[in-house]
């Protein structure tokens, strides 16, 4: 149902119950305990939020409902993708009726604060919940949950004697071997702008080429389209998503669930700088009619609860430290993750995609 202002509005009624059980099922705090933020329920009942996501999961929009049902803070929806909302954002300019801009990566989240849709924040409650690795400098935006870009191989075939580090995809050892998605796709952009990051962009450059000499097929489809290659022996070793796997590790679903029993997974470089990690964030736009109401968001969903349900939505981990991951994902929590900055991942976007073209990778 569309609002007067154009918006979707999400009425407290039919998701209420979903996103109770939610929490619950998350080992949730009753309505009232932040769980480390302030508590929204001493705050005054009153206004909206208008919330322009790239994430498009029933889990948010049950949080969204039990944010409304404990302030009265009506949440106003607009989804769409993330490039296409920050273009909304930049030609409604001034006149946004944006509070709050939600996306599912760090590149993307750089892209928005180049196009100047966020203002910075000074928050100390978001501060403390959120580590500095996966926030930005100014406050202008702030991680939500976060997933690791890891290697998954086929088990029959096992892993290759070796292998070890995200360095090794380029090892002309392991011609033929890898399948992976196009270079336009933002998780190959971020992972090759951390190793730009580490490494500096000759290095860089010299690996993307070393890891497209061993493809097994070009580039094509999502991350579940690389999985089920593994599976079925096209390819060895696939570069995927973390919570992509969490799809097929223990379906409901026969069929996925068959394919989830023919891969398993590496996180590489454990005994160095440790596995690239990625998040999806948000941010206080820069023209936000209701500000206020979008710091009192974000502090809901950085709450303990909200935290376990909002990255079990998607099969990733809490930002928040101390906060468990459930769901098949939780099985493999136990890992060393790179401390990069997400920061740096955007700033370092353009040169991974000159790269990208230089060296072929399609």
């Amino acid at each position: 149902m569309m609002g007067e202002n154009g918006l979707n509005m999400f009425g407290k009624t039919s998701l209420a119950a979903l996103a109770a059980l939610s929490l619950a099922a998350c080992g949730g705090e009753p309505a009232g305990e932040a769980g480390g933020g302030k508590d929204v329920t001493t705050m005054p009942a009153a206004g909206e939020v208008n919330a322009y996501s790239g994430r498009h999961y029933d889990s948010d929009i049950a949080l969204f409902d039990q944010f409304t049902e404990e302030t009265g803070i009506k949440v106003n929806l607009i989804e769409a993708g993330g490039d296409a909302l920050i273009e909304r954002i930049a030609q409604e300019g001034e006149a946004s009726p944006a509070d709050i801009f939600i996306t599912a990566d760090a590149g993307i989240l750089w892209r928005a604060d180049e196009r100047g849709v966020f203002r910075a924040v000074d928050n100390e409650t978001l501060e403390a919940r959120v580590p500095a690795a996966f926030r930005h400098p100014q406050g202008k935006w702030f991680g939500l949950s976060k997933r690791a870009r890891i290697v998954i191989y086929n088990k029959e075939m096992g892993l290759p004697e070796g292998f070890e580090t995200y360095a090794d995809l380029a090892d002309p050892a392991y011609q033929g071997m890898i399948c992976v998605r196009s270079s336009s796709n933002i998780y190959n952009q971020s992972l090759l702008a951390s190793r730009i990051a580490h490494w500096g962009e000759a290095q860089a450059e010299e690996w993307a080429a070393g890891v497209v000499a061993n493809f097994a097929r070009k580039p094509q489809g999502n991350d579940s389209s690389q999985i089920e290659a593994v599976a079925a022996g096209l390819c060895r070793l696939g570069i995927v998503n973390s919570y992509y796997t969490a799809r097929f590790k223990g379906a409901s679903d026969a069929e996925k669930a068959a394919i989830g029993e023919k891969f398993e997974l590496f996180f590489p470089d454990q005994a160095g700088a440790g596995a690239h990690v990625n998040i999806s964030g948000a941010g206080v736009t820069q023209y936000a009619p209701n500000a206020e109401n979008a710091e009192k968001l974000l502090e809901f969903l950085l709450r303990d609860a909200s935290q376990a349900a909002f990255a079990n939505g998607n099969n990733e981990y809490p930002v928040v430290e101390g906060v468990d991951a459930l769901g098949p994902i939780a099985a493999y929590a136990d890992f060393k993750a790179d401390d990069l900055p997400a920061a740096e991942l955007g700033e370092n976007q353009a040169a991974a995609v000159r790269i990208f073209d230089r060296v072929g990778w399609p």
